[in-house]
């Protein structure tokens, strides 16, 4: 019986073996990431606040990864034909997506299009950036103030226009925000873009408009128009004498707008691991910090799970608020 026992330990203890070799081989015949060139997929067109982010962060990463990188905008569909070729590319690494609130969580809630869902198509890599949405009037307007558009909007319903860079937008949806949060009744116009809403405002066409600061920054400087909110949870340093919108009356009002890039599902975790450690030190180096700060944005250096847990707070967040103003597009 003994003996038995022993020769059935030894057969156990041998396979074990074989098995680690097995695997130890495996484990050291896959090639190491990256070993080829790196596709970043932006799925709006050239020149927008996302790409501009994805060509900042690109000559960094590229060096710190030893592999070129190149950007493929994608536009479309409201950034849905990028996000879903992304989506659908091969998990390994080498196709990604930088985006912002649109695809990473929006899309999906204003649109009835049942075959995309970024929670489940995509696995976070990195945070990028963060920054919020100035909301900025002509400066001949009458309200000088927040609290004087509410009061204004209030006597006058139905009057006052708020620009957008399309329907089911950030900028959008910041504005349905202001409406819930307020009880005014404004009328949207969509724009084809955020600089032609803002030109909008510069234009008279319309009373105001939510814009990224970053975006607006050099109309506020310029006095083409006038910052009287910033839908952050602080001031910002940009914009110190701006108070937030909360500061203004307006309770439980914070809008940030961001991006980050994210792997199709399935991507395995050593390689979001990697990609995690060179986005992160790329937004670090002195060349990425000096460019963000010129443009007013904020770093968000990140792991993938607090990118993750953010993102799922956003969707919840966005949810409720489209689900109370309607909102929904084709």
């Amino acid at each position: 019986m003994i003996a038995r026992r022993c020769a059935l330990a030894c057969v156990l203890v041998i396979g074990f073996s074989l098995s680690g070799l097995v695997l130890g081989g495996l484990a050291m015949a896959q090639p190491s990431y990256p070993e080829r060139l790196i596709k970043i997929i932006v799925p709006f067109s050239p020149g927008g606040p996302v790409d501009v982010m994805a060509r900042l962060i690109t000559p960094q990463l590229s060096a710190i990864l030893g592999q070129t990188i190149i950007i493929e905008n994608r536009a479309g569909a409201g950034s849905g034909i990028g996000a879903k070729a992304a989506a659908n590319a091969e998990p390994d690494g080498y196709t990604l997506m930088l985006g912002n609130i649109t695809p990473l969580v929006v899309l999906p809630i204003v649109t009835n299009n049942r075959d995309y869902d970024p929670a489940k198509m995509f696995v976070p890599v990195a945070q990028i950036s963060q920054n919020y949405e100035a909301l900025i009037v002509h400066p001949s307007f009458a309200a000088r103030s927040v609290p004087e558009l509410v009061a204004y909007a209030k006597a006058n319903p139905g009057k006052l226009n708020f620009g957008s860079a399309g329907p089911g937008n950030t900028t959008h949806l910041a504005a349905e925000l202001f409406r819930l949060r307020t009880g005014i009744d404004i009328v949207h116009v969509p724009y084809k873009g955020a600089a032609e809403a803002a030109m909008g405002v510069v234009a008279e066409q319309v009373q105001m408009f939510f814009g990224d600061v970053g975006g607006v920054m050099p109309l506020i400087r310029q006095g083409r128009v006038r910052a009287i909110g910033i839908s952050s949870e602080a001031r910002i340093p940009e914009l110190p004498d701006v108070p937030t919108m909360i500061e203004s009356g307006v309770p439980d009002y914070m809008v940030m707008t961001y991006s980050g890039v994210v792997a199709p599902a399935a991507t395995p975790p050593a390689i979001i691991a990697k990609l995690n450690a060179a986005i992160n030190a790329s937004l670090r180096t002195p060349e990425v910090t000096a460019a963000m700060a010129k443009i007013g944005a904020h770093m968000r250096p990140s792991s993938p799970q607090e990118f993750g847990a953010f993102l799922a707070r956003e969707r919840e967040k966005w949810g409720e608020v489209v689900r109370l103003s309607g909102v929904k597009i084709d």
